[in-house]
């Protein structure tokens, strides 16, 4: 039996989630969660074979939580789920530690097959993304601005585009607002971009936000 942790922050996808997987005679729902941290926490006592993670959760963000799943002993495979399609998001996620990256509008057969297969060591990559992901992100030079972000440079970013502030930011990431300042003012100047409005619009046209 094939256990898997459903973090995500919308009740009703969540609640689909668990339908879905109940389905499913190899697989069953361990435990939940609706944020970042109460997903660390629930990891420390509910064993488990796959996290199914929702990439944008209040808090502490998908992204960041990648690396602390990953740090655990013995830690489970983690199968990002987002409404991002964007194959940088997907590129960035998979780099930091991720299994496989699946959208929200997955035909369910899919997500569970990428359970499966992530559960027993393997990687998946949503297939309308797999083709994107090899022009945009490996062959060509016309790559987005936010791809030379660094990893903490883009966690800032998306913050401020999801409205945060540089204290509240600060406080997230455990590091000064000094610190998120500059991360702030070098993300700026990479992206060429002179305002938070600026990187809303960013965002918007990116779909990243």
């Amino acid at each position: 039996m094939i256990r898997v942790l459903v973090a995500e922050d919308h009740t009703i996808v969540r609640e689909g989630i668990k339908q879905l997987i109940g389905l499913a005679k190899d697989l069953c729902v361990a435990g939940e969660a609706a944020n970042g941290e109460q997903l660390m926490e629930t990891l420390r006592h509910t064993p488990c074979e796959v996290v199914l993670l929702d990439i944008s959760m209040p808090g502490v963000n998908g992204l960041e939580a990648i690396p602390r799943i990953r740090a655990l002993g013995n830690p489970p495979a983690v199968l990002v789920l987002s409404m991002h399609d964007e194959a940088q998001m997907a590129a960035r996620a998979l780099k930091i530690g991720a299994a496989g990256y699946a959208t929200k509008d997955s035909d369910p057969s899919l997500l569970l097959a990428a359970i499966r297969k992530v559960a027993s060591g393997g990687r998946y990559i949503d297939p309308d993304l797999a083709d994107r992901m090899v022009f945009e992100v490996g062959l060509t030079d016309s790559r987005p601005a936010h791809t030379l972000l660094s990893e903490r440079e883009f966690s800032v970013f998306e913050r401020l585009v999801r409205g945060e502030g540089v204290n509240e930011i600060a406080q997230h990431l455990a590091i000064s607002s000094k610190t998120v300042s500059t991360h702030k003012a070098r993300l700026m100047q990479k992206l060429g971009l002179s305002s938070v409005a600026d990187l809303v619009k960013y965002a918007v046209e990116h779909k990243l936000l």
